[in-house]
């Protein structure tokens, strides 16, 4: 069963593809998933570090309709399946590694700022890139629910390994 974006159909190609795209980051030759995790970080920074916990969730539900609706169209225009151009995916992703960690007393600012994003940043690519635990199975999923619900999966999966190393250290 495939969901019905239906309000996708109002815009057009270009923005479509732009967006799924994040303009020039997915034409990027080399690793343009990475890339565009990294303009995932740049997102966290700005829109959820600050954020609550409801608002976090809140927002992260919000992006991610709205990133597996312009995914699913960009597929459909493009008639590829899950091409590594489209990074709208693990951008809108990488925010979710750092779930609880938020705040200025949140696990991000207890630990030093920049080594703990760029931890989780390495654990999302790893889990992202290897797909292990049936993350690789939500792929199957059809159209943008299977483009952003693996990347949201190794995003959680990396989020319960940074929570428990922070724990621990």
């Amino acid at each position: 069963m495939r969901l019905n974006f239906f309000w996708t159909q109002f815009l057009s190609t270009r923005l479509i593809v732009n967006l799924a795209t994040l303009g020039p980051i997915g034409r990027v030759k080399n690793a343009p998933g990475t890339v565009g995790s990294i303009v995932g970080l740049l997102l966290y920074a700005v829109l959820f570090q600050a954020a609550g916990p409801i608002e976090f969730l809140l927002l992260i539900s919000i992006l991610s309709y709205l990133a597996m609706a312009v995914c699913d169209a960009a597929e459909s225009r493009l008639q590829m399946r899950d091409p590594s151009m489209i990074v709208l995916d693990e951008c809108i992703a990488m925010p979710l590694v750092f779930l609880g960690m938020q705040g200025s007393a949140g696990l991000v600012a207890k630990h030093g700022g920049w080594p703990v994003l760029l931890a989780g940043f390495i654990l999302f690519r790893i889990f992202d890139i290897l797909k292990p635990f049936g993350i690789a199975r939500l792929q199957n999923f059809p159209g943008g629910i299977g483009c952003v619900v693996d990347d949201l999966a190794a995003a959680l999966a990396a989020c319960c390994c940074l929570h428990l190393v922070l724990n621990f250290i």
